[in-house]
């Protein structure tokens, strides 16, 4: 018997009078509309969760429209570099090269002396876009942080550039990208997953130790990060302190730009092993911890 049935069946058997008559009748009109209601929120619930499902395979597309947003800004920021003609506001632009990066850096160490405070402006937003999205060279901005501004300056600046623009590319990930890139980079995910996993208790060692070493893709680690559970906090300090060696590197190169030919010059091997020796030091103690929590474990 359904509820319809039943309702009609207590209608017709069962005899109220007086004031309780009424109040049968309201008692099976809200149950009536209380089995209505459950329908429509359910039916509301499944709608729901197919639009979320739908929306999800759509949040890609705000990264374009971020970065074409953040694109456009820099532009307009650009567009309104105080005394400059046409000409010379088409040169500043994002040095793509060695030859780029000498050009650039001797037209601002001439502007800076009466725009000083339009070319820090100019070049945090710059670096802050290339970290955000990944582009690769951040290395011609550090050093071009070396080379337009004193050390003292330069050197701190780039590494709190560095982490701010990382965490952004890790927020912007979490928020619209999580989905793509377990699809599109299941293995690499999968090994930094097991990793993530076997250093949990110490895992700020560990990501030290990929930020050390020299030859860590910290683009890639930027974007998996929050993939594979990194917390925010852990995410940025390692950003900050693990690439300070690195950072210096290319700001005291600023200073000699002039006789550089070639990258190389930059990252001799002499540096390299240098930055091999501070990322070992760096997983020592989660090498140390994990030797005792084994020890721990046998006895």
């Amino acid at each position: 018997m359904n509820f319809s049935s039943f309702l009609h069946s207590t209608n017709e058997n069962v005899t109220v009078t007086g004031p309780h008559k009424r109040q049968r009748w309201v008692n099976c009109s809200l149950l009536s509309d209380t089995y209505s209601c459950r329908s429509i929120i359910v039916t509301k619930f499944v709608k729901m969760v197919r639009a979320i499902d739908t929306c999800a395979s759509y949040k890609i597309l705000f990264i374009p429209a971020i970065f074409g947003s953040a694109s456009f800004l820099l532009y307009l920021i650009t567009a309104q570099a105080p005394g400059l003609t046409e000409e010379q506001r088409a040169g500043l632009r994002l040095p793509r090269n060695l030859a780029d990066l000498v050009t650039i850096a001797a037209f601002l160490q001439q502007y800076k002396a009466e725009n000083l405070g339009y070319v820090f402006f100019l070049f945090s937003c710059a670096y802050l876009y290339k970290q955000s999205f990944a582009i690769p060279g951040s290395v011609f901005l550090n050093i071009l942080a070396g080379a337009i501004f004193p050390c003292l300056v330069a050197f701190p600046l780039v590494c709190i550039l560095t982490a701010c623009g990382a965490t952004l590319c890790y927020l912007m990930s979490c928020a619209f990208g999580r989905q793509y890139i377990e699809q599109y980079f299941p293995e690499k995910l999968a090994i930094i997953q097991h990793k993530v996993k076997e250093n949990h208790d110490r895992l700020f060692y560990f990501l030290m130790f990929l930020r050390l070493f020299p030859m860590t893709p910290n683009w890639f680690l930027n974007i998996v990060s929050p993939v594979v559970n990194i917390p925010i906090h852990q995410f940025f300090l390692s950003v900050f302190l693990g690439l300070m060696p690195y950072n210096y590197i290319c700001v005291q190169t600023g200073g000699i730009l002039s006789s550089i030919t070639s990258l190389d010059d930059v990252f001799t091997t002499e540096i390299l092993v240098k930055l091999l020796c501070l990322a070992i030091v760096a997983l020592l103690p989660s090498l140390i911890y994990k030797r005792k929590a084994k020890i721990s474990g046998a006895m």
